[in-house]
C-alpha cells in the first residue's frame, strides 16, 4: 500500500513537472519568434539610419550655403559632430542586434535542452529540473531592450533671425474641431472627421483641433511659427487642396508637405512624408517653425527653441497654390 500511494504522489508530480515544461517550451518559443521580430526592426532601424544621415549630410550642406560664408565652418564642425554620433548611435544598434542575436541563441538552445529534458527518465528529470528551470528563468529576464534612435539637432546660427525675416502672423484662421483622422485605402488623402449628425459621440473619443489658412500662398517667402506646448500628437505642414464639409476635412496628401509627431510603442517619433521618413532628432516640444519658399519650392521645419533644422523637403516645383494647416490632439 506505502509503495501505491508513493508511486501515485510521484505521477502527480510528474504530471505537474510535464505541465511547467511545455508552458515553459511555448514561452520559449514565443520569446524567440519575439526576439526575431525586434532583430527584423533594429536590422531595418540600421539601414532606415544610414539612409537618413546621407540625407540629412546633404540637407545640412544645402542649409549652409543659404546663409553667411563666415558659418562655413560651422557647417563643417555641424557635419563631423552628426558623423561622430551617428558612428556611434550605429554602433549602439549593432551591438543591440548582436545581444538580440546571442539572447536569440540562448532561448533557442534552451528550448532543445527542454525537449531533451522531456525524454529523459523520471528520476534524472526531477534532479535536473530546479535547475534548468532556473536558467530558463534567468535567460527571459535578460530581455534586451531595442535602441531608438536621436541625434542631436545642433543649432544653426542666425537662422531664426533670416527666417524672421519673412514671418506672417495669424496664418491658420479657419478652425474645427474634430473627432477622428483616418487615411483612404489607396493613401491619397486623409479625412478629418467632425461630429456627424446622428451620430452620438463616445466620451472615450479624443478631441483634435484643425486649423488652416484662409488665404493660400502663390508666390514669395513665408515663414510662421507653430505652438505645441500642449499636444504630443500634431501634423503640421502645408497643402494644396482642402475640401470641408460640414463634419470633414478632406486633404491630398500626395501634394502635402507635412511633419507629423506620433507615438509608435509607447515612444515619440517625427516623421514626414513626401516620401515618407523617419526623423531621428529630438522631438519639439515648444514652438515650431516653418518657411515656405515657394518660388524655390522649398518647405522646411524649424525647432524654434533649439534654433536648429527639423527637416527641409528637397526643392521640388509648385504648380498649385498652398496653404498653412495643422491638426492638434488635445491633452
Amino acid at each position: 500500500m506505502e509503495f501505491m500511494v508513493s508511486s501515485s504522489v510521484s505521477l502527480k508530480l510528474m504530471v505537474i513537472l510535464q505541465e511547467k515544461l511545455l508552458k515553459r517550451m511555448d514561452s520559449l518559443r514565443k520569446m524567440t519568434q519575439e526576439m526575431q521580430n525586434s532583430l527584423d526592426q533594429e536590422a531595418n532601424k540600421i539601414q532606415s539610419l544610414e539612409n537618413y544621415v546621407a540625407v540629412r549630410k546633404v540637407m545640412i550642406k544645402v542649409q549652409y550655403q543659404r546663409i553667411h560664408l563666415f558659418l562655413r565652418e560651422e557647417e563643417q564642425l555641424h557635419l563631423e559632430a552628426l558623423e561622430k554620433e551617428a558612428k556611434e548611435t550605429l554602433q549602439q544598434l549593432r551591438e543591440s542586434e548582436f545581444r538580440m542575436t546571442q539572447q536569440e541563441e540562448s532561448l533557442k538552445e534552451m528550448y532543445r535542452d527542454l525537449i531533451e529534458m522531456c525524454h529523459k527518465p523520471d528520476m534524472e528529470l526531477l534532479q535536473a529540473s530546479g535547475n534548468v528551470l532556473e536558467m530558463t528563468d534567468f535567460v527571459q529576464m535578460q530581455k534586451p531592450q531595442p535602441v531608438n534612435p536621436e541625434l542631436t539637432s545642433w543649432p544653426v546660427t542666425g537662422i531664426l533671425d533670416m527666417l524672421n525675416n519673412f514671418r506672417v502672423d495669424n496664418v491658420l484662421s479657419q478652425k474645427m474641431t474634430i473627432h477622428n483622422v483616418s487615411l483612404s485605402e489607396d493613401g491619397t488623402s486623409v479625412t478629418f472627421g467632425g461630429d456627424h449628425q446622428g451620430v452620438p459621440r463616445q466620451p472615450q473619443i479624443v478631441e483634435r483641433f484643425v486649423a488652416w489658412g484662409a488665404v493660400a500662398f502663390t508666390s514669395g517667402r513665408h515663414y510662421w511659427e507653430v505652438d505645441v506646448t500642449h499636444s504630443s500628437n500634431w501634423i503640421l505642414g502645408v497643402c494644396k487642396d482642402i475640401l470641408t464639409s460640414d463634419t470633414d476635412i478632406i486633404i491630398d496628401s500626395e501634394e502635402a508637405f507635412f511633419l507629423f509627431s506620433m507615438k509608435v510603442n509607447n515612444h515619440y517619433i517625427l516623421s514626414t512624408n513626401s516620401p515618407p521618413l523617419i526623423q531621428y532628432v529630438k522631438r519639439p516640444l515648444g514652438r515650431i517653425g516653418v518657411f515656405l519658399d515657394y518660388d524655390n519650392g522649398i518647405v522646411s521645419f524649424y525647432d524654434v527653441c533649439r534654433g536648429s533644422l527639423i527637416y527641409s523637403f528637397l526643392p521640388s516645383s509648385f504648380s498649385s497654390p498652398l496653404m498653412p494647416f495643422l491638426c492638434l490632439r488635445s491633452p
